[in-house]
């Protein structure tokens, strides 16, 4: 065989690895989520004391999003070595990236100059989430 008809056969495998690598790609993501959330990735811009002050206008203005349905997941992160940085994650469940960034913008906190912020659009495909409705206290858990 000569090297040119060895490339040749070699760039044969690849696409026909690539075609099948793709139909099992096809295969397994066909039934996923894929819904659209925006991720906001918050960091101080002066030391987490100076946070304090504003925490409950900030907290007023999540609960707000969150009875609005515009808000799925909020809180402080932490390098699980000691007390939450001042860095925060928000999932929003915005329209539209420039929705997320308008809300984003409105938080307290990134009004007052104490927070900046990174916005992601995040594609959920996988994953789980359980709920445990106690019929006897209307009480709800989420595991």
């Amino acid at each position: 065989m000569t090297a040119a008809k060895a490339i040749k056969a070699i760039k044969k495998l690849r696409r026909n690895s690539d075609a099948d690598t793709d139909a099992r790609i096809a295969e397994l993501t066909r039934k996923m989520l894929r819904r659209k959330y925006y991720a906001v990735l918050s960091k101080p811009s002066d030391t987490p004391q100076k946070l304090k002050a504003l925490l409950p206008a900030h907290l007023e203005y999540m609960i707000d999003l969150e009875k609005r349905g515009l808000l799925f997941a909020s809180g402080p992160l932490a390098d699980g070595e000691g007390p939450p940085s001042g860095q925060g994650l928000t999932i929003l469940r915005a329209k539209s990236a420039r929705q997320a960034r308008e809300i984003a913008q409105a938080d307290p906190f990134v009004t007052s100059g104490l927070r900046s912020f990174e916005l992601k659009e995040w594609t959920v495909m996988e994953g789980t989430l359980s709920l445990k409705v106690n019929l006897s206290d209307q009480s709800v858990e989420v595991a």
